[in-house]
């Protein structure tokens, strides 16, 4: 079993920041890549900003310059620091990790956390 666990969310003023964390664990052979995805109410999930195990980066127009996405390697943890707060940044926002249970997994699998509520209010 796999679990991404998500933590950091709340509520926050318009130009406040948040840092979001999440936590892979348990049987885990190599992780491709991390990303941090948002769903508003009434809208479509949509990426915020992935990080492969290279080192790539990839961010939605919208949240360029203003948030940064990290990886804790060691800890299989993917952080997201969002800086600038808007109002339209309020969202579920889901953990998705790209990795392999064993060698032999390929295409990796997609998993994805419980989702943790961020508010931010004008």
């Amino acid at each position: 079993q796999v679990q991404l666990v998500e933590s950091g969310g709340g509520l926050v003023q318009a130009g406040g920041s948040l840092r979001l964390s999440c936590a892979a664990s348990g049987s885990i052979f190599s992780i491709n890549a991390m990303g941090w995805y948002r769903q508003a109410p009434g809208k479509q999930r949509e990426l915020v900003a992935s990080l492969t195990s290279g080192g790539s980066t990839n961010y939605a127009d919208s949240v360029k310059g203003r948030f940064t996405i990290s990886r804790d390697n060691a800890k299989n943890t993917v952080y997201l620091q969002m800086n600038s707060l808007k109002p339209e940044d309020t969202a579920v926002y889901y953990c998705n990790a790209e990795l392999r249970r064993t060698l032999w997994d390929n295409p990796p699998s997609s998993y994805w956390g419980q989702g943790t509520q961020v508010t931010v209010s004008s």
